[in-house]
């Protein structure tokens, strides 16, 4: 395992009123010379399926034959998974090295109460790959946003595309009072260096606030791009686009690509080319589906049919019944739902959604997570510690489990299943 202190210890010794510093965060990229010296940057930011777009976008980069590197989060089974190359995990020396590197330029820095803030671990995450992409001779970075845009360190890195996906009322209060705050908040991820930024359809009041933030962030030199999923002849073609509701993401991922590929001067990939390395992407935890051994002697003769779980990061009404309905097409039927929504979550959305199916209820042992919604009296209860195979296979053979990503990386690590490569 490598060492998380250089990416937590700031953020572990948090004091009550310290926030996130930009400031400090922009003082250790130039310690670094990441302020000038760096690799072209891809950002991705929007309320949901930034993950989907990121890979899918490094993917098509691939394609072309561009080295990349990927960052995401949160992670699921190793932080490792923080910081991809060429779609692949770095493995946990270079973690360790990477996060040796920001700790020595981090203590070279003003102390946290003089700088104001501390540096948050999303951004020392983004961070490390700004430095593994220089380190490798990238040719391209694709950055995951945090949970913000302006005040995220991804606007500091300062993107040349910014892929902008659909924007939800999520973290009313923290990024924003309403959806049109929060449009704004995350377009204003762009800046002096932006040359597009790709978007997916929104409702006129958000499409009219990105528009706007996007003149004032470029100077009216960039307007939005929009692109859409339902048009004919869109790439990726239907049947290589993500399940569910992240297929428009993938849409968004390879357009944010194509338009970065122009950026950089660089022919696009060959359709065949193209296809055959988005055909090899496989996304944990976003309607991803598992087998679970079933214990032996569960089935007449000794022989135990395998059981199977299909995960998905689903946190509200309309995801959730997105989740339902895939499982149901793939099964015909669902035995068991697990699924776990700390209470700022749509909790009654998924009660509605899940009706009279049988159900567990997962809690988290985080302290900052509150469970304490009112559920209906025939779910069942679970910690997460308890979570194993054994009790998913004990569910049944057909398994939804549904949550924050938190969640869906502790079942992902009991099925034991494969998160360090996402496509080839």
């Amino acid at each position: 395992m490598p060492s998380l202190d250089p990416f937590f210890t700031e953020w572990a010794e948090r004091r009550p009123g310290q926030t996130r510093s930009l400031g400090r965060a922009s003082a250790l990229l130039a310690a670094l010379g990441l302020d000038a010296d760096r690799t072209p940057v891809l950002g991705v930011v929007g309320s949901k399926g930034k993950g989907s777009t990121a890979t899918t976008a490094a993917a098509a980069l691939s394609a072309a034959g561009l080295r990349t590197v990927l960052v995401t989060g949160p992670s699921f089974r190793s932080y490792r998974e923080r910081v991809r190359v060429d779609g692949t995990s770095v493995d946990d020396a270079v973690l360790d090295a990477l996060g040796a590197r920001i700790d020595a330029a981090r203590r070279d820095l003003p102390t946290v109460e003089e700088s104001g803030g501390y540096l948050a671990p999303s951004g020392l995450f983004l961070v490390a790959g700004l430095l593994r992409a220089r380190e490798a001779g990238a040719d391209v970075c694709v950055l995951e946003a945090g949970m913000g845009g302006r005040r995220d360190e991804l606007r500091l890195a300062g993107p040349e595309v910014v892929a902008l996906g659909k924007v939800f009322a999520e973290h009313v209060g923290v990024l924003g009072a309403d959806v049109v705050e929060i449009a704004r908040e995350k377009t204003l991820v762009a800046g002096e260096r932006t040359r597009a930024l790709v978007r997916l359809p929104q409702t006129p009041e958000v499409a009219a606030e990105i528009d706007a933030a996007l003149a004032d962030a470029t100077g009216g030199r960039v307007g939005a791009e929009v692109v859409d999923p339902e048009a004919e002849g869109t790439e990726p073609p239907p049947a290589l686009r993500p399940p569910g509701l992240s297929a428009a993401s993938g849409v968004l991922g390879a357009a944010a690509a194509a338009r970065m590929l122009e950026h950089l001067g660089i022919p696009g990939p060959d359709r065949r080319t193209l296809h055959g390395v988005l055909a090899t992407v496989r996304l944990p935890g976003r309607l991803s589906r598992h087998t679970v051994p079933l214990p032996a002697g569960r089935a007449p003769g000794g022989e135990a049919p395998d059981a199977e779980v299909v995960v998905d990061s689903a946190i509200d009404r309309v995801g959730v019944a997105a989740a339902l309905a895939h499982a149901r097409g793939l099964w015909g039927g669902v035995d068991h739902v697990l699924l776990c929504l700390p209470d700022h979550k749509d909790v009654s959305g998924a009660v509605e959604v899940l009706g009279g199916l049988p159900v567990t209820a997962v809690r988290l042992p985080e302290a900052h997570l509150r469970f304490e919604h009112a559920l209906p009296p025939h779910w069942g209860r679970m910690d997460a510690a308890d979570l194993t195979a054994a009790a998913l296979a004990a569910l049944g053979r057909r398994v939804l489990a549904l949550g924050t990503v938190y969640f869906t990386g502790r079942v992902l690590e009991a099925v034991d299943a494969p998160t360090d490569r996402l496509f080839g």
